[in-house]
């Protein structure tokens, strides 16, 4: 491999005179870059970054730790892709400000992490990106204060730079929907009760009630995932069974998410309901695999995973320029509704006061 003594041999020419070409920190003659870069390009010399590091403190390297290549618990399971328009909304970024994205996986695998910080740090990142596989706190271990540190999907005690979904206004935008729609039973089958994300998202829906002027019945909202297929189904199909028989039935099921509200079509229709004829259905994530696909096509409200991965990039972008660097507020990112045929609309109540503009 040819080495910058090389290059100046060949180019007659001194290796300071070499290096100034090549960093171009110092002027050089025209004739004499023309012969050093022809000699570069004769021996194939590829110049080594890690000098270029050691003098200027800056590796051009951002690294990414994630979960979300690998979470899934079985290979047949989806689990994972949606999360990966996170890595792709800060690739984005990342790519465009000339930077280059370095991306290590936790496998899920939450003691993997310090080593993988460990690692980039040794490869001298300028910053560090983590990704939650979900909305949680988390804690980590302290990095150096010159390598700035964004975390997303997630937050921890010590105020580090964070974007997080806004959960609390997904579900409050969702159910208000469905009210305008006509619907004063709504039906919510959350997720798992040690999660942020019921927390948030329960406080949505009951919001939404309140100012519609609708009281939260207990008897319509209850968990539904367990970590376990078998028996989130099974749960599943008993909250809807109890519901259905109520004096006044849901008129729509609202679900923890669009995994949820799969399983939701196909109890329903094996009760033989039509949705939307008979009974409606909402998801949330906006997986649109599933949201897309499915018959009719499911309204969700979206987790804006690719939005908060571009949060996330600019804000270390920021903080790597010495942008921000005091500002320890929480990046809280909202996305939309996406209306589709799921749902049907009903005949306006007393309660129905809110527009819908349909979207397809």
């Amino acid at each position: 491999m040819a080495t910058i003594y090389d290059v100046a041999k060949a180019a007659k020419v001194s290796p300071k005179t070499v290096s100034r070409v090549l960093n171009g920190d110092a002027p050089v003659g025209s004739k004499t870059r023309d012969a050093v870069n022809a000699a570069i390009a004769a021996l194939g010399y590829v110049p080594s970054n890690a000098a270029r590091m050691m003098r200027s403190n800056k590796s051009g390297l951002i690294g990414l730790i994630t979960g979300a290549i690998s979470t899934s618990p079985e290979p047949i399971q989806p689990a994972g892709l949606p999360e990966l328009l996170l890595v792709q909304g800060i690739q984005r970024i990342i790519g465009a400000s000339g930077k280059t994205l370095m991306i290590a996986d936790s496998g899920g695998r939450s003691e993997k992490v310090p080593h993988l910080i460990k690692t980039f740090l040794e490869h001298r990142v300028e910053g560090l990106i983590y990704v939650a596989e979900y909305h949680q706190k988390v804690e980590l271990p302290p990095v150096p204060d010159d390598t700035p540190l964004v975390l997303t999907n997630c937050f921890d005690e010590r105020g580090t730079p964070a974007v997080v979904p806004d959960d609390r206004r997904g579900q409050h935008d969702l159910v208000k929907r469905l009210i305008g729609a006509g619907h004063d039973r709504i039906a919510y089958l959350t997720l798992r009760e040690d999660i942020v994300a019921t927390v948030l998202r329960r406080n949505g829906y009951r919001d939404a009630l309140s100012e519609a002027g609708l009281a939260y019945d207990p008897a319509i909202v209850q968990c539904c995932e367990l970590d376990n297929a078998e028996g989130d189904t099974q749960v599943l199909w008993d909250a809807i069974d109890r519901m259905l028989q109520l004096p006044s039935p849901p008129t729509v099921f609202c679900c923890g998410n669009d995994r949820m509200a799969l399983k939701v079509y196909g109890i329903l229709r094996s009760r033989g309901l039509k949705v939307p004829d008979e009974i409606s259905v909402a998801g949330y994530d906006n997986y649109r695999v599933i949201a897309e696909t499915l018959f009719p096509p499911l309204t969700t409200a979206e987790l804006p995973y690719s939005a908060m991965g571009a949060r996330a990039a600019q804000r270390l972008l920021g903080l790597i320029s010495g942008e921000g660097r005091d500002d320890r507020s929480l990046a809280i990112v909202a996305g939309p509704v996406c209306w589709r045929g799921s749902v049907t609309e009903r005949r306006p109540s007393n309660v129905s006061k809110f527009k819908i503009v349909r979207e397809d």
